[in-house]
Parts: structure tokens; C-alpha cells; sequence
């Protein structure tokens, strides 16, 4: 299988833990440049987000941080195993853990292909 390239993808929620901050309004934004991973992320309870990760075979290892729609300043470490669905759209499955917290949890995440 050749490597799955995220640049200008965008990822929307499909189920997370509930501990998430993520809701089904938030949208991932991503870049990718060689093994170099990069988002924007917003919408619902995060007023703005960044991820910063690497991309390694299928496997995507990120830190991240955002502020939410309370003020909250919050950080996280994740990996994520990156795979294509029977439709052919990229998934996400996360494993993370806020650093700001004791909490943990796990997240799926799907590509958004825009309707035409």
C-alpha cells in the first residue's frame, strides 16, 4: 500500500471518548509535506486548534493544542493509525491523552468530501 498523503484533507468527527473535546460541528484542516504533518482545527467547542505530528507508514503521531469556547487552554499527545474505509475515504483512529489532565481517551475521525 503506498503512503496516504493528507495534505488538504479535511476530517470531521465520527465517534470520540467522552471526555473529547471534539463535537461533530469541529473541522480539521490538514498539510502534509513529506512525513511532516500539519492542521488547523475549529467549530463547536474549540474556537482554535493546531496539530503538529509525523507521518510514518500508516502510523501519525501528533501533539496538539487548542482553546476552547470556555477560555480553557488545553494541550495533547495522540497516535493515530491511518487507514482508507471501504468507501475510499482516509480514517483516523486516534489513541490520545491530554497533557493539561489525567484524562485519556480515543477518537475516529473520517474525511470530509464535500457534497456537489
Amino acid at each position: 500500500m503506498s503512503q496516504i498523503n493528507l495534505n488538504n484533507k479535511t476530517f470531521v468527527l465520527l465517534e470520540n471518548s467522552k471526555n473529547g473535546e471534539v463535537n461533530s460541528e469541529t473541522r480539521f484542516n490538514y498539510k502534509q509535506e513529506g512525513t511532516l504533518v500539519t492542521a488547523k482545527y475549529s467549530g463547536g467547542t474549540v474556537l482554535k486548534g493546531s496539530i503538529i505530528g509525523q507521518l510514518i507508514a500508516s502510523e501519525l503521531i501528533m501533539l496538539y493544542h487548542c482553546i476552547t469556547s470556555s477560555n480553557e487552554l488545553k494541550a495533547g499527545k495522540a497516535i493515530a493509525q491511518v487507514s482508507t474505509n471501504s468507501d475510499g475515504r482516509i480514517e483516523l483512529h486516534l489513541k490520545w491523552e491530554w497533557l493539561t489532565s489525567e484524562e485519556s481517551g480515543e477518537s475516529v475521525y473520517v474525511e470530509h468530501v464535500p457534497k456537489l
